[in-house]
């Protein structure tokens, strides 16, 4: 029951961030970092793609990933479109996986210890999710600071 929600959770805003990345007016608006802003809008996505692709889609999935975190916050000028594909990609990725999850699995324990202590795999599922929602509204408010 609980990998149907995640399921459409993970569905709605994966959705949610590729609107708000296809919402900026500015190519360049998507990479302005400025005002004690140290994120843009164009880096939380590539941040939030390194981190699902890594947890869900390569840990849980089997699905090839090797993760730059670095490359996340310090790759500028992408085309826009690129982003959009790489979050297209990404979401099929995670949707399959999740699709694929059994309520055993679930229950097991998370075979690495991310947040410096052991969970359920459904716990950590539930804070990537929380961690998706919380740097989608961060894209929100940058692209409407920004992008002018």
């Amino acid at each position: 029951m609980l990998n149907q929600t995640l399921y459409k959770l993970f569905q709605r805003d994966l959705n949610t961030l590729y609107q708000e990345i296809e919402s900026y007016q500015s190519e360049n608006a998507l990479w302005i970092i400025k005002d004690g802003i140290n994120n843009s809008g164009g880096n939380l996505a590539l941040h939030i793609i390194g981190n699902l692709r890594t947890y869900v889609g390569k840990n849980l999935g089997s699905f090839d990933y090797i993760r730059n975190r670095e490359v996340e916050f310090s790759a500028k000028n992408i085309p826009q479109q690129t982003v959009l594909t790489m979050i297209q990609e990404m979401t099929e990725i995670i949707l399959t996986t999740l699709s694929q999850l059994s309520q055993e699995r679930l229950a097991k324990i998370y075979e690495e210890e991310v947040l410096s202590y052991e969970m359920t795999t459904e716990y950590f599922l539930v804070h990537l999710h929380g961690h998706l929602t919380y740097h989608t509204g961060q894209i929100n408010y940058h692209r409407r600071l920004f992008d002018l």
